[in-house]
Formats: C-alpha cells, sequence, structure tokens
C-alpha cells in the first residue's frame, strides 16, 4: 500500500487540501496527516480541533510556529519547522510528500523531505505574487519536487521553463474549485446562524494578509483599506491575516480597528472551508489582498477588488478589479464593484483556474507513479 504524506500548516491550506485528502482516505492508498503551524496555535483558532473533528486522524503534529512574526522569529520557525519534518519522516517513511503552495514552512518541510529522499509532489507551482517572498519560495519548491500540479496551462509551461520535464507537469486546475463544486454550501440564513446572528445583508468579505517584500508589511494599504470600507453602508465580515512577517502587527491594527466599529466589523479567527465560501458566495464583493479573491470568486461571479502588489503576476478574470493603496483608490474600486454595470458583465465569466476536477487528477497520479520513482532529477533545456 502506498503512503501518501501531506502537509498542512495554514487554515486556507487545509481546505484547498480538504477534497484531496478526502481522495487519498477514500483510495487504497495510506494517508500520513502532518499538521503544524497556525493549526496549532489559539490564537488563529486552534484549526487542528477542526481538522479532526472533520473525521481526518492527525498522523504528526509539527509544532514549529514561534509567537512573533519579526523576521528573525519567521526564520527561526522555519528552521525548527524543518527539524521537525526531518523527525517525522525518519519515524514514518513515507512514499511520497504532498505540498501545496509558497508558504515558508511548506520550504522548510519540502527541504526535509528532499534530504531524506522522499519524492515531492507539489500543488500550484508556476503562479506568480511578485509582492511577496512566496514567489521564491514557490519556485524553490518546484526545483526539489518529482511530481507538479498547476491550475493553469500558463502555469505549467512556466513550471518546465523552471526546466521540469513535461512529462512530470500536469495541468490539473484549482483543487479549491473542487471544493465549491462538491461542498454542500450554506443558505445566508444558516451562514448568520453560525455568526451568531450578527451579520446582515448586504456585507463585504474582507481578508488582507502581509505584503511580505513591502516595508511594514502592508500596514498602511491595510488602514487604508479599512478606511474606505467605512464609505459604504454593507457591513464587513473579516478574516484573519496569515501568520507571516508582520502578520501580528497587522492582527493589532486589524482588531483595535474593530473595536472602535464594532457593528460595522465581525472578524473571524478562522471560518473554515464551508462557511468560507458559504459567505463568498452571498457577499457583494471579496476585498482585499487574498488568492481566494482570483481563484474562488469568480465561481460565485462575485466581484473581487484585489488590492495591491500581493497578487500581482497572478492570472486573473474578468470579476476583479485591481487596485492601487490610498484609500481613494480603494473607495473608487468597491464602487465600481457594485455598479450594475460590472455585476452584469460578469454573471456568465468562466472561472478560468479548472473545472472542480484537480483532485480525481491528482489522485489518478499520486497512485499510478512507480514505486521506484527516483528522487533524481534531469534539468530539462527548452
Amino acid at each position: 500500500m502506498k503512503k501518501i504524506a501531506v502537509f498542512t500548516g495554514t487554515r486556507a491550506e487545509y481546505g484547498l487540501l480538504f477534497g484531496l485528502l478526502k481522495a487519498i482516505e477514500s483510495s487504497n492508498a495510506s494517508l500520513s496527516l502532518l499538521v503544524g503551524g497556525m493549526h496549532l496555535s489559539s490564537e488563529y483558532g486552534d484549526t487542528a480541533s477542526t481538522i479532526e473533528s472533520d473525521g481526518f486522524e492527525i498522523t504528526e503534529r509539527l509544532d514549529y510556529l514561534l509567537s512573533s512574526s519579526s523576521p528573525v522569529a519567521i526564520s527561526k520557525s522555519m528552521a525548527l519547522a524543518q527539524i521537525a519534518a526531518a523527525e517525522c519522516f525518519s519515524r514514518i517513511k513515507p512514499d511520497i510528500l504532498v505540498v501545496l503552495g509558497d508558504r515558508f514552512e511548506s520550504l522548510a518541510v519540502a527541504q526535509a523531505s528532499m534530504i531524506a529522499q522522499i519524492p515531492i509532489a507539489h500543488i500550484h507551482g508556476g503562479e506568480l505574487t511578485q509582492g511577496l517572498i512566496d514567489d521564491p519560495i514557490r519556485h524553490s519548491i518546484t526545483k526539489m519536487a518529482q511530481l507538479h500540479f498547476t491550475s493553469t496551462e500558463v502555469y505549467r509551461k512556466r513550471v518546465i521553463q523552471l526546466g521540469e520535464q513535461p512529462s512530470s507537469v500536469f495541468n490539473v486546475g484549482a483543487p479549491g474549485i473542487d471544493n465549491i463544486a462538491n461542498l454542500s454550501l450554506l443558505s445566508f440564513e444558516e451562514l448568520n446562524i453560525t455568526l451568531n446572528n450578527k451579520l446582515s445583508k448586504p456585507y463585504f468579505l474582507v481578508t488582507y494578509h502581509p505584503v511580505t517584500l513591502e516595508k511594514e508589511g502592508g500596514i498602511t494599504a491595510m488602514n487604508n483599506m479599512l478606511k474606505a470600507l467605512l464609505a459604504f453602508p454593507h457591513q464587513v465580515l473579516l478574516t484573519y491575516p496569515n501568520a507571516d512577517t508582520f502578520g501580528k502587527e497587522l492582527l493589532t491594527e486589524l482588531t483595535d480597528f474593530v473595536k472602535n466599529h464594532p457593528k460595522k466589523f465581525i472578524i473571524s479567527e478562522s471560518l473554515g472551508q464551508r462557511r468560507y465560501l458559504s459567505a463568498l458566495k452571498h457577499t457583494s464583493a471579496v476585498i482585499g489582498n487574498s488568492s481566494s479573491g482570483l481563484i474562488e470568486a469568480p465561481s460565485f461571479n462575485v466581484p473581487t477588488v484585489n488590492i495591491g502588489n500581493r497578487q500581482l503576476g497572478r492570472i486573473t478574470g474578468e470579476s476583479v478589479i485591481n487596485c492601487g493603496e490610498s484609500s481613494d483608490a480603494i473607495q473608487q474600486a468597491i464602487s465600481q464593484s457594485l455598479s450594475p454595470k460590472f455585476n452584469d458583465k460578469i454573471k456568465k465569466i468562466k472561472n478560468l483556474y479548472g473545472d472542480g476536477k484537480a483532485n480525481e487528477r491528482i489522485l489518478s497520479v499520486l497512485l499510478n507513479y512507480s514505486h521506484s520513482f527516483s528522487t533524481q532529477k534531469t534539468f530539462y533545456d527548452i
């Protein structure tokens, strides 16, 4: 029986991996689930308990995340993550490791896997986010991985451009689209009950993550966004920023602002995938700098206001309005997203990130690659 290890360190990442985890469990493979980082932190909702309540058995808990989000603390967390992963791999000895995306802990876990000669399957490679450290992290994981699952054909070609063999690179679509197709989403009334009946329509769904290559991580832009939101009658459902560099500073500013406007803003440590996608379905617009506004939101024909450079380089559809970081620019973009003309235009758009069958394609490759799969790689010259 093939032993497939899957690593997750954040709530959003787990949501994207949920369908694949279920698919592996239902197959003739053995799932080893490695959980760490934000999942083990009470500050971010202790989402390891959510994973267990979803019916998954956590094979290993990798406790590495320091409470500070300074550059030094993030580097130390990376070092601890690699140590924890190395010890874990020596115990469980998986046949392959699956990692998603571009976070610092994924790089650390991938490094430990490479050194242990465990093949790596990487999801969401080939993408660009030029305002973040995620870009070099993502491409570094690509160079360590033996199998690559991209979300568009453009990204597949970019992974090949990085020197990966075309036969190892698969355009499968984005796994997040599978969740939209397969999860039973909540009605607005059901969603509101889970939020203690504090949410009312119309509302905005807002997430602002640190911009890790900018001074102070984008705090000024986030504050400009919050001020711009006050110009609209909509209520605001906020989710926590990631535990990236400057994440703590952003969270402090965010919670202080919310305290001064308790009726306007509802803030959640973690909505979980079902509640988040349900909130996405019923919102007037997605606002901030999260990739979900570019990848998942178009499936609901919902407008996205994408602020600043965090997602710079990603493929965007017609439902996405890119704007600058000033309060005026953000306010103008939100006004555009609410206009009848714009909403009519995006009623029938097709999501560029897939058809909801990514997990099926990923699992097929994982199950059928050779047991004698070598970690030795040959550079592909274009």
